[in-house]
């Protein structure tokens, strides 16, 4: 079932939303409720993989319930190596297999298994979890809303990654109170922001990117084909994951519960190292925290830092998709976070339209490599970029591109409106009532367009 479409608007959440406020003064009820509605969240889209996120719900839970009582770190050990055979087994287990056929090994048939949606977000958040109680910082919550906590279905399928303390002790408050109207109000603000870049903005991107994509498989691109691709694609990109995370953040506060921050206004960044602090900020959280200063960070010198940097980020774009092209994407930034760095310790600060320029140039040739399924149509798309096929040509869908790059830059991030802009206002709440129904009305012409991180 995707945000976007009716069923969800009209049906789903409505019902969801009068059983939750129903129960809403006993906490148990209401949590329950939530689990109840978001397994048939999950469920619509396949049943079949219900089993597997309620098996590795109650696989950690109980792996951590024996950790406490045993006081042995075997057990957590072994709940993190059953969630990453999971996701290894279900996301990498062809690609290893092409690997082994390539190097002139034994040749596999590939199993084909079909993704579970949202395994990399909810496998993370258990692992998070999991690490967590190695460190001897998360408790042992009761397994109702420990379960919650991971299905809970606004973040469940494409995140953000959302941590057991960020989320869980909220569970326990009444969402009847006198918060309650503003975070109502708010929620259906942002939804609707998202709802709005998805459907106007996002979709219609991906139908002038896509084409030009497939094209470049078999013949160059011209220039301004090709920067119409790069162009596009980074603006589809970025509005159609924000727009999620806005319908998610926007979801939860209709429910009393406040999700975090994932993205600040990326494109607004002047250097690398901020880029990756505004996007996809949950994940870059995770990397940092469980995996970078667990190779030591830059707290071992100069060479670890830079190993554990480019290890780190190799394995941020292995976490995207099973192909080189993600792994490269990862690389990419990584070298890009280590000379970023070096340049900011010689003390010569650029000027800053330039810094901003050269730090939007490094990305999209990044964005190109992550959207190309193979290093030959990364290659032929670089290549139309620099000029190669000659420089003519020129940019398609120029309107979507400049309201795309407005809104992706003028339009603040879901925080800050939450925090700072959104007040009663009956304007607001005309003009997103308006747009709420043109969206509507935009998607009962055809069947709704998943989100792009759905396939991650």
């Amino acid at each position: 079932m995707l945000f976007q479409s009716q069923i969800f608007i009209l049906v789903f959440l409505p019902s969801v939303l009068a059983g939750y406020f129903a129960v809403a003064r006993s906490a148990r009820a209401r949590q329950f409720a939530l689990i109840v509605a978001s397994l048939v969240f999950y469920a619509w889209w396949d049943i079949r993989f219900v089993p597997l996120v309620l098996g590795q719900i109650f696989i950690t839970w109980g792996f951590a319930w024996l950790d406490a009582r045993r006081r042995t770190k075997w057990f957590l050990t072994a709940g993190i190596i059953a969630n990453l055979a999971s996701l290894g087994t279900f996301k990498y287990l062809d690609f290893v297999l092409d690997i082994i056929a390539s190097v002139n090994g034994p040749t596999f048939a590939r199993a084909n298994l079909v993704l579970p949606i949202g395994i990399s977000f909810f496998t993370f958040q258990l692992i998070s979890y999991l690490v967590d109680r190695w460190r001897d910082s998360a408790p042992i919550y009761p397994l109702r809303t420990f379960t919650l906590f991971v299905l809970f279905f606004p973040h469940l399928v494409a995140g953000p990654i959302v941590r057991h303390n960020e989320l869980i002790p909220q569970f326990a408050a009444n969402p009847v109170s006198p918060a309650m109207w503003p975070r109502v109000g708010a929620g259906l603000v942002l939804f609707t922001l998202g709802f709005a870049k998805k459907v106007l903005l996002a979709d219609p991107l991906g139908g002038i990117v896509d084409p030009l994509f497939a094209t470049a498989k078999t013949q160059w691109l011209n220039f301004g084909q090709g920067w119409t691709a790069a162009l596009g694609f980074s603006l589809q990109l970025f509005l159609d994951f924000s727009a999620y995370t806005e319908m998610a953040i926007g979801i939860a506060l209709l429910f009393g519960l406040v999700l975090p921050e994932n993205f600040r206004r990326p494109y607004l960044s002047c250097d690398v190292r901020d880029f990756w602090r505004r996007w996809h900020i949950s994940l870059s959280h995770f990397f940092r925290d469980y995996v970078y200063i667990a190779l030591g960070g830059s707290r071992a010198g100069r060479a670890r830092y830079v190993g554990a940097t480019l290890a780190t980020m190799g394995l941020c774009g292995l976490w995207h998709g099973a192909g080189f092209t993600f792994v490269a994407w990862g690389v990419w930034h990584g070298l890009g976070l280590v000379l970023c760095r070096s340049w900011q310790r010689l003390g010569r600060p650029l000027p800053a339209v330039l810094a901003w320029l050269i730090t939007m140039l490094f990305v999209i040739v990044g964005w190109v490599l992550f959207r190309a399924r193979d290093f030959a149509v990364a290659a032929s798309m670089l290549g139309s970029m620099t000029g190669a096929a000659g420089l003519h040509g020129e940019l398609q869908g120029i309107k979507y591109l400049v309201a795309g790059a407005l809104v992706s830059v003028l339009v603040p991030s879901a925080h800050e409106l939450k925090d700072f802009s959104l007040r009663p206002n009956r304007v607001v709440a005309a003009a997103a009532a308006v747009v709420a129904i043109v969206c509507i009305l935009q998607v009962g012409d055809g069947a709704p367009v998943s989100f792009i991180y759905f396939q991650f």
